[in-house]
């Protein structure tokens, strides 16, 4: 018997090394240079719609060493189809960013982990995306619907989705009239407006649109007119973060709040104790912080001043009245960041049809902006 037949590999062998090899080139490319993403709620319509896949760049940012080294591959918090945790924090490394060939800027479309998730290393958890509308040390503020950084109206995505209500004459053909204007979200309403438009009871929808798309709403001879949705700035919303009563503001009339920057020190207020408190506690990585109304404790001792360790960022999403974002949970930190979303790959109507319908044709390979 020769060599080479003592040494051959069975084929139980050869599939064994096939399967583990493309499982740590996926590992690596997911990993070191892009991650495919999947579009499942509608907070960017209608510059992306529930349904798309996306490719995001780990290198644009910089690709972040492993936090969570003790996990199963190619997973992210459970195993495949169970609630089984794929990962233990037993040991949990420092994490680095390697070098990338830009920075985020503002109007970036970003992907990255859902900050207030606790319950998860800052790796594993959930992906959120969204637009970067404040850069570290911005001076961020939304007045009547528009944002503004440093005292500068940033310019809207050109797809960015309002909310308004039509006003008809009739109830009208939602498969005709909506859905063939690209229209996917909409409510019949007849009932009191609420705080946020005139108190009237004409019948008509709620509808999330972009301002071309309401335009051509205005032609059909049904629609008696067009109302943009908002709220006053009087009206204060408890929700918002950072969900204290020194802040009277609405998801329309926002701020001014200025974007945490690494080594800026700021004095402890009371207005920045609530503020930033959260930020000090939950991703500074400092030990027995304690927070109370007119104070912040760190290890025991109160602090009147604070600097901060790492930048940080504000997302908004496309789809201004339908978007869980910074408005309502706080900063990104620069160690949540995961990449940046550059194009979709493929598009998939989640609304029943047949298999050859359901791509959208029209959005594959669509470079996202």
């Amino acid at each position: 018997m020769t060599t080479s037949s003592k040494n051959k590999k069975s084929p139980v062998r050869e599939w064994f090394d096939s399967i583990l090899f493309a499982v740590v080139a996926a590992t690596l490319i997911r990993w070191l240079f892009f991650e495919a993403f999947t579009i499942p709620t509608p907070s960017m319509e209608n510059s992306l719609l529930v349904g798309d896949f996306l490719f995001v760049s780990k290198l644009h940012y910089g690709t972040r060493t492993p936090k969570t080294p003790l996990q199963v591959p190619l997973t992210h918090q459970t195993i495949w189809g169970t609630n089984i945790p794929s990962y233990t924090d037993a040991i949990q490394l420092p994490q680095y960013r390697l070098p990338g060939f830009s920075e985020v800027k503002r109007g970036d479309v970003v992907v990255f982990n859902y900050p207030p998730e606790l319950q998860h290393p800052v790796d594993l958890k959930t992906n959120y995306i969204k637009r970067c509308v404040a850069l570290p040390g911005d001076k961020l503020e939304v007045r009547d619907l528009q944002v503004f950084a440093n005292g500068k109206a940033e310019p809207n995505p050109v797809r960015m989705e309002n909310e308004y209500f039509v006003a008809t004459t009739t109830a009208v053909n939602e498969e005709k009239v909506f859905k063939e204007n690209g229209i996917s979200e909409f409510n019949a309403y007849t009932e009191t407006f609420n705080d946020t438009i005139p108190a009237n009871d004409q019948m008509g929808y709620l509808v999330w649109t972009t301002v071309e798309i309401a335009g051509k709403l205005k032609e059909y001879d049904f629609v008696k007119n067009i109302t943009i949705v908002k709220a006053s700035k009087d009206i204060s919303e408890p929700m918002l973060y950072p969900n204290s009563s020194l802040f009277k503001w609405n998801r329309d009339n926002y701020g001014p709040v200025t974007v945490p920057k690494e080594g800026v020190t700021v004095n402890l207020t009371p207005e920045n104790i609530a503020m930033y408190g959260p930020v000090i506690k939950n991703y500074e990585e400092n030990e027995d912080v304690v927070l109370e109304d007119n104070a912040i404790k760190v290890g025991g001792k109160a602090i009147t001043t604070y600097t901060f360790k790492q930048d940080y960022y504000f997302m908004m999403g496309d789809n201004r009245h339908n978007s869980a974002d910074s408005r309502y949970w706080g900063f990104v930190p620069k160690d949540h960041i995961v990449g940046k979303a550059v194009f979709v790959w493929m598009s998939i109507d989640p609304k029943p049809t047949s298999f050859f319908n359901k791509i959208r044709w029209n959005r594959l390979f669509r470079v996202i902006n």
